[in-house]
């Protein structure tokens, strides 16, 4: 089927549409935007700049996606933005184009970001990911699959959140936020395991078991993170999925991990 656009929408001649988009009223779609099947901008959304948006999106009315990157080192050329499929962009989102000539943003699929939130240059969002009101991402933030960031949570440039994190409303991240954890103040402090989010996410008793030792060893058994990286790699079940996926979190930063906190 042809795709449906309001007489007062504004598609500029180039604009890739896919079968069956629903255009509304007041809409901007720029001319080098790709808009997947079945995707669906609400009145007043404007999607530009080199963005590509997947199958069976939704755009709510006055987000901008695609906008050029509030990044002050810009130079000029093309980087754009890589969104992945049934994406949900409450009102008011913004999510900016990279930096650098030829870089993305990236978005995985199945992500719901609702009102007012953020998302600046040169991020890597990955899939399910849930952002309540107004939650802030600086530029080149990675955050992992299932990962929750409440109301007016702010993350610093060059965070990572890890797969089936929490990071609480109006917190301030400024380390990495290890997997399966929950991170609550100002400065955020990892408070305790993400316990509902791993159920309701279908984590066995024994594999909760694995991720509460983790937690123990890198936040209750007064190991600075050298020595408690140390025991994670020697514990008798490092090799599980768990283990492993926080030590490979924790290699591979740059900001260090976030501190415990009571």
């Amino acid at each position: 089927m042809s795709s449906k656009i309001h007489p007062t929408a504004i598609v500029e001649t180039g604009a890739q549409l896919g079968a069956e988009v629903e255009i509304g009223a007041y809409v901007f779609v720029g001319a080098t935007v790709e808009l997947g099947d079945g995707t669906r901008l609400h009145h007043h959304a404007s999607v530009e700049g080199r963005t590509s948006v997947g199958k069976n999106c939704e755009v709510f009315p006055y987000a901008c996606i695609g906008g050029k990157t509030q990044d002050l080192k810009f130079k000029g050329g093309t980087p754009g933005l890589r969104i992945g499929e049934r994406n949900v962009f409450r009102e008011y989102v913004t999510v900016h184009c990279a930096t650098n000539d030829g870089d993305f943003t990236r978005m995985g699929s199945d992500n719901v970001l609702l009102g007012a939130c953020h998302i600046a240059h040169d991020c890597v969002i990955g899939n399910h990911i849930v952002m309540s009101n107004g939650a802030m991402v600086a530029g080149h933030v990675t955050i992992e699959d299932h990962v929750i960031v409440g109301g007016y949570g702010g993350i610093h440039q060059f965070c990572r959140l890890g797969a089936y994190a929490m990071l609480s409303a109006t917190a301030k991240l400024v380390h990495d936020l290890p997997p399966f954890f929950i991170a609550d103040g100002t400065p955020a402090e990892v408070r305790a395991v993400n316990r509902v989010g791993l159920e309701r996410n279908g984590f066995t008793p024994e594999q909760l078991d694995r991720v509460k030792q983790i937690h123990r060893i890198l936040y209750r058994d007064g190991l600075n993170r050298t020595q408690a990286l140390e025991k994670l790699a020697s514990h008798a079940q490092a090799t599980s999925a768990e283990f492993q996926r926080v030590l490979t979190f924790a290699r591979a930063g740059e900001r260090g991990l976030a501190p415990g906190g009571r």
